[in-house]
């Protein structure tokens, strides 16, 4: 058997390796500061572990290298996802024998050196994705690779803290473990086809043949125009996303339906737009369904800005539904730009290049949930959003600049074109 043979094993694998990504990062984003915080930790000191276990998932374009460069001298991207995978569960089995409450000094360590696994893993699969997977495939693969990830989030988020009261938190650590190490089975199914070495000679002639190579490759007219776009088209939405959850309690929506909203439909809406924007950037063209899911962002967020011109949250349910259909076009414009990611992305330094761009959505993120706030508190829900909103729309004409998908363009453009 070779899931990777297959359109359906390429999707099971990929679904179940995404899962074991979103599951850990649901898990460090949710349910570790709830359990901290319910035995007296400070607020302080929550927010400093999570933000610096989730910074090196930002950082991780600094070690891609070396998973692109070893990848070929003996060490496969199936052996890179299968050691983080080892590491990442044999990292959080100390901490059975501990109460969150107690988890200092060793048990910090650990959990530094479990993300720190957990984003390398996250890198090497997206490279083996981007080497082997066909390119008219990646779409359809990318909302598949996303449900995965919304699942896993959604178990070990909220989903923990809904069952760790009747089940225990030692439980509930065991099956994260279970979930990282399970699909390493559907890994070792896979036959991976084998990279040859970016380049020959001595170690030191390796990195510095590579990183002149991939200087001509990152600074590629569509690598730029592509890292531009990452960084400013999800400014509408980041926006909103960033004071959802206060501006839905403002509108009188009660702790537990604003956290039933955002572990079901929320979760649910963005499940669905992957899976349909996925199949539709591979049928219509990563460039066309970018640029539909994204206008339908822009005009959702135009109508929750419009509904929130008087600086008070209107109704809760017009602010859910309104909602609701932004995070369907999240998951549209997710798989489908992260499709287009992929074709511009050099298979040959997969797992670095495609990490840069993931690093700019994350930027994107940052920027545009601190722009929200400073402007939403200077000047109002209207011109704050209207602002983020135009920002996405000047990000439109760079899909122009792109080419509109179903194969990789750097296969016939020379670095430095």
């Amino acid at each position: 058997m070779n899931l990777l043979g297959t359109p359906t094993g390429r999707k099971a694998l990929f679904g179940a390796l995404y899962l074991s990504e979103g599951a850990p990062i649901g898990f460090i984003w949710w349910t570790l500061p709830t359990w901290l915080r319910a035995r007296g930790v400070a607020l302080d000191a929550i927010t400093t572990l999570t933000a610096s276990l989730t910074l090196l998932w930002t950082l991780k374009w600094l070690w891609a290298p070396l998973v692109d460069v070893l990848k070929g001298r003996g060490r496969g991207l199936r052996a890179w996802i299968l050691g983080c995978q080892g590491l990442m569960g044999l990292t959080l089995l100390p901490l059975l024998a501990l109460e969150p409450g107690r988890w200092r000094g060793a048990a910090v360590a650990l959990l530094v050196l479990h993300a720190l696994a957990a984003a390398t893993q996250d890198v090497a699969i997206d490279a083996l994705a981007i080497q082997q997977a066909p390119a008219g495939e990646r779409g359809t693969l990318n909302g598949w690779m996303q449900a995965g990830m919304l699942l896993g989030r959604s178990l070990f988020g909220g989903g923990a803290l809904l069952v760790a009261s009747r089940i225990g938190e030692r439980a509930v650590l065991a099956m994260l473990v279970a979930a990282i190490w399970g699909p390493g089975i559907l890994v070792l199914l896979s036959k991976e086809r084998t990279a040859p070495p970016l380049q020959a000679g001595t170690e030191g002639r390796v990195w510095t043949t590579f990183f002149q190579r991939l200087k001509g490759v990152v600074t590629r007219r569509s690598s730029l125009v592509g890292l531009a776009f990452a960084l400013t088209s999800g400014a509408a939405f980041e926006g909103v996303g960033a004071v959802a959850g206060p501006l839905l309690v403002d509108a009188g929506a009660t702790q537990e339906a604003a956290g039933w909203f955002f572990a079901g439909p929320a979760v649910a809406a963005m499940l669905a737009g992957a899976l349909l924007g996925g199949h539709l950037s591979d049928r219509w063209g990563r460039r066309r369904c970018a640029g539909l899911s994204l206008g339908l962002i822009i005009l959702d967020v135009l109508g929750f800005a419009f509904l929130l011109r008087s600086g008070a949250a209107g109704p809760a349910g017009p602010l859910m539904s309104l909602l609701g259909g932004l995070y369907v076009g999240i998951g549209l414009f997710t798989a489908a730009s992260y499709a287009l990611f992929m074709d511009l992305t050099d298979p040959a330094f997969g797992a670095t290049q495609f990490s840069l761009f993931m690093g700019a959505t994350n930027g994107c993120e940052a920027w545009a949930g601190l722009a929200a706030g400073a402007l939403i508190a200077g000047r109002g829900h209207l011109p704050a959003l209207l602002t983020l909103a135009l920002v996405s729309g000047l990000s439109l004409p760079l899909l122009l600049l792109l080419p509109a998908g179903g194969g990789s363009p750097l296969r016939h453009e020379e670095p430095g074109a």
